[in-house]
């Protein structure tokens, strides 16, 4: 069995980058509807025995009691900044046991129950850390672990590499795992048109229930017609790549 930590931002001010996209209301609705795909592929996945969220948002703790999780606000964690809270969060979580925990990010609209096995899989067989990093390559959208190779956590700018270098220093084994549904998060306007691609396989989602066949999915989809296909996103990504 294992544990899921998901570090959720106040969704009010969630996803700042796509105003030029999304009016402030649905913003939060497309990081609800994003979060809320997360939990439910956690809550359904017979390996994940608890899941915690972190966040102060104001409707956190109803999100939570939906999926079965906890919640705990940033203040009980007496942390500050997104890297010290994942720090002392995965201390709390690791203290009592020897099962993995997984670290992931609550825009990852795109993610399978098969996406958490092969995650689980990896960390299991390798003993270290995983990396699930972003389609580019240089983010992290999520970390496997256990308590004895818990990580440095660097999220930020390359994050990926910089998550690399601290366990190739600390002596963790380490693999960067590569798969479609990890990679695509949305920050940006070319990653909703990303997912946007691909929701005709998630149409069961809420974000596809948000953006798929809605008038609000046929105008992001026409603002977003200009923008070059800048990364191929499918099946080639789900590959391990060991280091």
């Amino acid at each position: 069995m294992a544990q899921a930590l998901v570090p959720l931002k106040d969704l009010v001010q969630a996803k700042s980058r796509l105003a030029g996209l999304l009016r402030p209301s649905e913003r939060r609705a497309l990081a609800q509807a994003m979060a809320e795909d997360v939990l439910t592929v956690l809550s359904c996945h017979s390996d994940i025995a608890q899941i915690t969220l972190v966040s102060d948002d104001p409707g956190a703790g109803l999100l939570a009691q939906k999926y079965g999780a906890r919640c705990w606000s940033e203040e009980s964690l007496v942390a500050c900044g997104l890297n010290a809270l994942i720090h002392n969060a995965s201390e709390r979580l690791l203290a009592d046991g020897d099962e993995p925990l997984l670290v992931l990010h609550g825009d990852l609209p795109l993610l399978t129950v098969e996406d958490i096995s092969a995650v689980l899989s990896s960390q299991r067989k390798l003993q270290g850390l995983i990396i699930g990093c972003d389609r580019r390559g240089r983010g992290t959208n999520l970390l496997a672990f256990d308590a004895a190779h818990m990580p440095s956590f660097c999220f930020g700018p390359d994050s990926c590499a910089g998550h690399m270098a601290s366990a190739h220093r600390a002596g963790i084994p380490v693999q960067i795992l590569q798969r479609s549904g990890i990679g695509v998060d949305v920050d940006e306007a070319p990653d909703v048109k990303c997912i946007m691609e691909q929701l005709h396989l998630h149409v069961r989602s809420n974000t596809a229930k948000l953006l798929y066949n809605t008038e609000l999915g046929a105008r992001v989809t026409l603002a977003l017609a200009t923008l070059p296909n800048d990364v191929q996103v499918g099946e080639e990504m789900n590959r391990g790549i060991a280091s």
